[in-house]
């Protein structure tokens, strides 16, 4: 990757690497599915001026059909999924499974992109690495089993969706298509937010949780995402999930107070070299010459 697309991912890993503080602030005051319209509203109201003052609405002319697909397979499932499946599971069992989506999307795209043996290796350091950071914690309540699933369907949905983007929507400006899915999820959920209403007033700090979430954590981190997709391909973007729980930690630390201890400096070495075997190109080997 170059320097930018390395500079996106950074960017990325951060900006989803904090939503899941903020969302806990946020869901005190307010239902889950009002905390994720709430977001997604501000996001398209954030990039509505900038779509239209770099010309690129017109990029969603006729382009509609996939740009739902993408916002209900990145967007409204996975967010719901994980916002109700972590109410059942761990939070660092929801972070395990999340990270296997550098894996499937390997999988799915193993015929255009062989799975060479140092990827492979580089996958499952990084996956490690993420099981060693945040601690395997299977406990939960009665439908821990339930919740597991719907945070592992998420999962999928979002390699699902990463190449989606890749394949169908790769020459959509990325301001143009971020709003286009906001949009769209804005409105598939207006319904059952505005019955979700909260019936007690909203804290300001709850309210400052759902405008970073919905500025940072949504907009600028979409954006960012979609042209990383762009520069770097499907394979290589999934990997910020293995760096999302690497930041989060690094949160706790810095304003939790919380200790660093052997776990977290080798948890964060393991996906750290993941992610440098995951990205190295793949040798190509030069034809033998034929002898004459």
């Amino acid at each position: 990757m170059n320097r930018l697309a390395w500079l996106l991912f950074v960017a990325v890993s951060v900006l989803w690497g904090i939503p899941y503080f903020l969302i806990k602030i946020a869901i005190d005051d307010m239902s889950p599915v009002l905390v994720v319209a709430g977001r997604t509203a501000i996001a398209a109201a954030v990039l509505i001026p900038v779509a239209l003052m770099r010309g690129t609405l017109g990029a969603l002319r006729g382009r509609m059909r996939v740009v739902t697909l993408i916002a209900m397979v990145h967007i409204v499932g996975p967010f719901l999924l994980i916002t109700y499946g972590e109410q059942h599971i761990t939070s660092s069992l929801t972070g395990i499974l999340i990270a296997v989506e550098p894996a499937v999307i390997a999988l799915l795209m193993s015929r255009t992109e062989p799975l060479t043996p140092i990827r492979v290796a580089g996958l499952v350091t990084g996956f490690a690495g993420v099981v060693v950071l945040v601690g395997l914690d299977v406990s939960g309540d009665r439908y821990g089993l339930l919740g597991a699933g719907m945070v592992l369907l998420a999962a999928i949905s979002y390699a699902v969706a990463t190449m989606l983007v890749q394949r169908k929507a790769a020459d959509i400006p990325p301001e143009s298509l971020t709003l286009g899915t906001t949009a769209i999820t804005t409105v598939v959920l207006l319904p059952f937010s505005l019955l979700a209403l909260p019936t007690e007033p909203v804290g300001a700090d709850a309210w400052a949780a759902l405008g970073v979430l919905g500025v940072l954590c949504t907009a600028a981190a979409l954006l960012a995402f979609y042209k990383l997709i762009g520069l770097a391909g499907s394979n290589r973007a999934g990997l910020v999930t293995y760096f999302n729980p690497v930041v989060a930690v690094l949160l706790g630390v810095v304003l939790l107070n919380e200790p660093i201890g052997p776990a977290t400096i080798a948890g964060f070495a393991l996906v750290t070299t993941g992610c440098w075997l995951s990205t190295r190109p793949a040798r190509i080997r030069e034809p033998e010459p034929i002898a004459a």
